[in-house]
């Protein structure tokens, strides 16, 4: 009885390895089908980022690419150089990160102009709220100067962002009063 059970498990074994599939074979698709059914490649822009301050901008600092998904605007920091800490991150209405006068002084990144808001809603609310589109999640910064965390801005698509300008404050922007400070980095999205 020994020997037949191992016996009967390698016949078993051996029967089911030789069991021919019961799975139809796979029908090739349709040119137009397949076309559909091959993954997309999203159309990115890469926006490089430098340093401002009133007399312009100074280094560079990295670089923010901005994709579409299905989901809305992908916007992935690739950044170096910045105070740690978290800091306002917003979409300006015009391409320029240059200095203008501002209350009498010159002022860093003012060319940018107000945050990018298409409803002119005239309310800062955040990337959640129904304000200004421009107004992006938080930029975290990591004690090494490096940010690198991504996320999606539902509300914006790539093709509104072209002929603007991404701006990092100094500060954390509360969605209210303080929309993050001083223009501390800037980069024109082509």
């Amino acid at each position: 009885m020994k020997r037949l059970i191992p016996t009967l498990f390698v016949l078993t074994a051996m029967t089911i390895g030789c069991k021919k599939s019961e799975a139809p074979a796979a029908s090739p698709l349709p040119p137009a089908a397949a076309a559909k059914a091959a993954p997309q490649t999203m159309p990115t822009m890469k926006v490089a980022m430098t340093l401002i301050d009133e007399r312009g901008s100074s280094a560079n600092i990295g670089s923010v690419q901005l994709s579409d998904t299905d989901h809305g605007l992908l916007v992935t920091p690739a950044l170096v150089g910045l105070p740690p800490g978290a800091h306002g991150f917003h979409l300006h209405q015009f391409p320029d990160c240059g200095a203008a006068m501002k209350d009498g002084k010159m002022t860093a990144g003012i060319s940018a102009g107000e945050h990018y808001d298409p409803s002119a809603s005239g309310e800062h609310t955040g990337p959640d709220g129904r304000g200004h589109a421009g107004d992006l999640p938080r930029l975290m910064v990591a004690a090494d100067g490096s940010a690198a965390t991504g996320f999606v801005v539902p509300r914006l698509r790539l093709a509104e962002v072209g002929n603007r300008s991404l701006v990092i404050h100094a500060e954390a922007d509360d969605y209210a009063a303080a929309p993050g400070g001083a223009r501390i980095a800037c980069g024109v999205v082509q």
